[in-house]
């Protein structure tokens, strides 16, 4: 049976934490300041690197792609979602929710490519030095960055308007913080269970077969780092890798647990704490994890700090 809908494009309600106001003030304070965090970070470490001749190699210019992602993906969905918290309004255009989704989408996929190919240059960084500079130059860079954000561009041109076709009639709740897939469809009034199948391949390609390569080329890694006899070179090949596990276990942790979790009442409480992280948290952590735990970057802001002070002074 067909569902017609004469009210397809109306605006959408986003419960958040309607039930709990009191944590709706207090997330709306939490979620400025890694807001704040985030422009300030990723825009920092996009001019370090940007600046700084000794951070033009290939490893910087992929933290650059992952850092102006970063701005995107919160910008995408933040204020939308602070201004939700803060007044009793919860309500989101169409418009405003198709956007978002598309970005969403668009952004997220193009994150779990993008990490596969930061892993992959360590591991060629670690498993194969002497041809690192022939194999990683800087045309094939550029070429696996087009590739990363190509690949979320294409996932979210075919998933989002599937979601989008769907029919909202008995209510156009949306249980979760942003408008994203799992919650839409849980809101649909109709069968949907071509859209949850669309989801799960797209969470196999983009998820767990990405995870997958990473944890096997770090798993070659250590085992290379570990064939290494000082333990100087040791220290110096695991600390080019702990930053970026660290971003991918936040950032992997969090988004497998919502798109593949069932979905049940307490999941989707859950999930909405866990988009919350992604969406929020991690892109903040993410500069202060690369720069707290590497050296290159610290000697970088130093010598920036430098020269800002030297031509302020001159």
């Amino acid at each position: 049976m067909i569902t017609v809908c004469n009210d397809s494009h109306s605006d959408f309600i986003l419960l958040g934490f309607s039930e709990k106001p009191y944590l709706e003030k207090v997330l709306f304070w939490v979620v400025l300041i890694f807001y704040c965090l985030t422009l300030a970070g990723n825009m920092v470490i996009i001019l370090v690197s940007s600046k700084d001749p000794k951070l033009h190699i290939p490893m910087y210019f992929f933290l650059c792609n992952l850092s102006l992602l970063d701005l995107s993906f919160t910008s995408s969905c933040v204020p939308q979602m602070l201004v939700n918290f803060w007044g009793p309004e919860k309500t989101i255009s169409y418009i405003g929710c198709a956007f978002q989704l598309y970005v969403f989408l668009w952004l997220g996929a193009t994150e779990c490519v993008l990490l596969v190919v930061m892993a992959m240059d360590r591991y060629v960084a670690v498993c194969h030095p002497l041809q690192y500079t022939a194999i990683m130059h800087p045309k094939f860079c550029l070429q696996l960055a087009i590739l990363a954000w190509g690949a979320g561009l294409v996932q979210s041109l075919v998933q989002s308007p599937a979601t989008l076709q769907l029919p909202f009639c008995s209510h156009r709740r949306v249980d979760d913080i942003v408008c994203e897939v799992p919650a839409l469809i849980q809101a649909s009034s109709a069968d949907t269970t071509y859209n949850e199948i669309q989801m799960s391949i797209a969470s196999i390609i983009f998820l767990v077969l990405p995870l997958v390569i990473i944890l096997s080329s770090y798993g070659a890694v250590a085992k290379a780092v570990l064939r290494i006899k000082s333990a100087a070179g040791q220290r110096k090949a695991f600390s080019t890798c702990t930053s970026h596990l660290l971003v991918v276990s936040l950032f992997y942790g969090t988004v497998t647990a919502v798109y593949l979790q069932p979905k049940n009442r307490y999941a989707q409480e859950q999930g909405k704490f866990l988009t919350l992280f992604y969406t929020v948290a991690t892109p903040a952590l993410n500069p202060l994890i690369y720069t707290l735990r590497n050296r290159e970057v610290k000697g970088a802001l130093i010598r920036l700090g430098r020269r800002t002070w030297d031509s302020q002074n001159n």
